[in-house]
């Protein structure tokens, strides 16, 4: 869940080892990252990498170990302390990924995300540590909106939020290197910026839409509509309006007007 940065060389062969499979798990990924090629990189005897790390999951979890370590002084201490909005802060942190892929030239994306489809299926026990990093980053956001709890509705849910963020970003790191762009990248953001800040303004949220505005008061009293005339029954005339005719004269005989 880290960013790319340099780190001080830390001296101990073994802390030496974490740090250069850490590295090396995010760019090449786990299985075609051999331990000889760590052990070169960590300046550090073969023999010294068995002794500390009796197999290659050994080193795995060491590592995944170290990512939550560094979550606070690698990834969210730093823009904490530049950025007071606990929302913003958010917003921020995302920025810093997107930083990083733009350095990296889209090679360097999220190492967690990145091993859950790489070894989710095959290492359960990697995967516990897996989403032991997952809900590290997540209650760093999550503590995020309670601090902003007081501009959020009190139906929007700190953790689903901060969820919410973290699939954003995942997505949306896949996206930017699928395609080698940031079009993706920045719509999705967007898109949650907008909704974050419809959350603030409105008071609404994604299980409540937001209610229609009230109809206008007319100065008028509303009458009910006046009732429409039944429809005439076609080819036959209104008796109201027929005439009464006098029956025709017998045959052989004419009628005479009255004198």
């Amino acid at each position: 869940m880290s960013a790319k940065k340099s780190r001080s060389p830390r001296p101990d062969p073994r802390a030496k080892l974490v740090d250069a499979a850490m590295d090396l798990f995010a760019y090449q990924g786990y299985g075609p990252t051999g331990l000889a090629q760590i052990a070169k990189k960590a300046d550090v005897l073969p023999g010294s990498l068995w002794y500390y790390f009796p197999t290659k999951e050994d080193l795995l979890a060491a590592t995944l170990e170290r990512r939550r370590e560094l979550l606070g002084p690698e990834v969210t201490d730093p823009v904490w302390a530049k950025v007071d909005d606990p929302i913003e802060r958010v917003f921020a942190l995302l920025s810093q990924y997107r930083g990083m892929l733009e350095v990296t030239g889209f090679e360097h994306g999220c190492p967690i995300g990145n091993l859950v489809l790489e070894i989710g299926n095959t290492h359960p026990n990697a995967r516990r540590l897996l989403a032991a990093n997952f809900d590290g980053w997540l209650a760093a956001i999550e503590r995020c909106f309670r601090d902003a709890a007081t501009r959020l509705p009190p139906a929007a849910d700190p953790r689903t939020l901060a969820i919410f963020v973290l699939t954003t970003m995942e997505g949306a790191v896949m996206l930017a290197r699928t395609w080698r762009d940031f079009r993706a990248y920045d719509a999705a953001v967007a898109s949650l910026r907008d909704y974050v800040e419809r959350l603030v303004e409105d008071g609404t949220t994604w299980s409540a839409p937001r209610a229609a505005a009230p109809p206008q008061k007319s100065g008028k009293r509303n009458r009910a509509p006046r009732a429409a005339a039944p429809p005439q029954k076609s080819g036959k005339p209104n008796r109201a309006a027929r005439k009464r005719r006098p029956p025709p004269p017998p045959p052989g005989r004419t009628t005479r007007s009255p004198a």
